[in-house]
């Protein structure tokens, strides 16, 4: 056990190739096997397995009460040191469990999902390390898994890919409550909406969400704790990021994100960590990368316990899936909803808020609450609802929000009412004159 323990703790700042890094994943597992859980959630084009470590007390299913967190790195290709970094949490996660009570009490009341590499493909084709764009960025087909995912504005066409569907199937099977995406090439923290219309577009290029203070919050959580995030400066003279973030829409449009298709579908609040303005840097630079991020992406895992969380159930205390549960004041264009177990997750700063839970077809139930900073206890405020006019007979059983274009959709109902204001308006000054 003593040899396994070191042998997998031996972890060097190097790029490691495919081979390698599932190596390295599955002795971590041998290691730690009662903390960790290695599983492929598919394969790439070119038959590549998508490694995720789980890590926690529960390392191997989800348990009541315990939100699920993930990081997501190597998206594009040649957008490497994310990547790496990955692995060197990993290490430091598992050989500090027991030892540093933060990140034992972290492990213990979270559930930690980790993978390295959404395209193992597009590391592989990069075979010459550059700072700048190269063919690597791409999967094995030649498409962009960061434009890949459903749009909740416009409808992107896009032929969903194998990595894709497979990070969608994920995020669909876990009840995935705060992630991030790790990418390259500038140095700041983006969060959604990554795209936008009328609705949610304001007049200084913002595309705003309904829990925008809460992504403010996130991104600047990351930016600082980094080592040189916080700062702002770009990449270059002609970028600048005040305190080192910024709302994706404003940066540049994005049609087919990721991050916006984790907060529309999965329920998921994700942000996008750009961490070197180089995309793939030398490999001796590896280690001051880890030292520049390795705070920030523990402090960022701890918001998972932000807000309010709990179960909704029936009169004979059976769980509710399906359940409507929102704050009042910041309703969501596809209806938050409870898991298979009744639970909800809802991240909101400390405040006093309006909860509101719904069962289709019976009266809402309505509960004001006073949300606290719990995260440096490692865990939300907890809220459950029970519906006594409900049996385990009559139960919630909705299909999922569909992939259309739902802002698309809302444009479009806002478009209409227009011109019948205006005709309204028109027809009562007529009266008047009439009169």
């Amino acid at each position: 056990i003593l040899c396994l323990v070191s042998a997998a703790a031996t972890l060097d700042f190097k790029y490691h190739r495919s081979e390698e890094l599932e190596q390295y994943l599955k002795r971590i597992h041998a290691a730690y096997p009662s903390l960790t859980h290695l599983h492929s959630i598919g394969r790439s084009v070119e038959g590549r397995d998508l490694w995720v470590l789980v890590l926690g007390r529960f390392p191997t299913h989800h348990k009541i009460g315990i939100p699920e967190f993930k990081y997501v790195a190597n998206m594009h290709g040649d957008e490497t040191v994310g990547r790496e970094i990955l692995l060197h949490l990993i290490d430091f996660l598992v050989t500090s469990y027991g030892r540093d009570p933060v990140i034992t009490r972290l492990l213990n009341n979270t559930r930690i999902h980790i993978m390295p590499t959404m395209n193992p493909d597009g590391f592989e084709a990069t075979k010459v390390p550059d700072c700048y764009y190269t063919r690597g960025r791409y999967n094995g087909h030649g498409i962009d898994l960061n434009r890949n995912f459903p749009d909740a504005f416009e409808n992107n066409n896009a032929s969903i890919q194998p990595e894709t569907q497979a990070v969608m199937d994920w995020i669909k099977n876990e009840t995935f409550v705060l992630s991030a995406n790790l990418h390259g090439g500038a140095l700041v923290a983006s969060y959604t909406f990554d795209n936008g219309n009328p609705v949610t577009a304001s007049s200084e290029r913002y595309s705003r969400s309904p829990d925008d203070d809460v992504f403010i919050h996130l991104a600047k959580t990351y930016s600082s704790n980094h080592a040189s995030m916080y700062k702002g400066v770009g990449c270059d003279k002609r970028q600048s990021f005040p305190q080192g973030i910024t709302n994706g829409y404003a940066w540049y449009q994005l049609e087919g994100g990721m991050q916006d298709y984790n907060y529309v579908w999965g329920q998921c609040f994700e942000i996008t960590l750009e961490l070197s303005c180089c995309k793939y840097p030398p490999a001796e630079q590896l280690e001051k990368f880890w030292r520049d991020n390795k705070v920030a992406l523990i402090e960022y895992m701890k918001q998972v316990h932000l807000g309010v969380k709990g179960q909704v159930t029936d009169k004979n205390g059976n769980p509710i899936p399906n359940a409507i549960v929102e704050a009042e004041g910041r309703p969501h264009v596809c209806p938050y909803r409870t898991n298979e177990q009744g639970e909800y997750f809802l991240l909101l700063l400390p405040g006093t808020y309006v909860i509101n839970a719904t069962v289709p077809g019976f009266k809402s139930m309505l509960k004001t609450v006073e949300i606290p900073d719990n995260t440096g206890n490692f865990s939300a405020l907890k809220q459950d609802f029970s519906f006594p006019e409900v049996s385990d007979q009559i139960r919630s059983r909705l299909a999922s929000c569909p992939k259309t274009p739902l802002y698309q959709e809302l444009a479009r109902a806002s478009a209409a009412v227009k011109p019948t204001l205006h005709t309204l308006v028109l027809m009562t000054i007529m009266l008047v004159i009439f009169k």
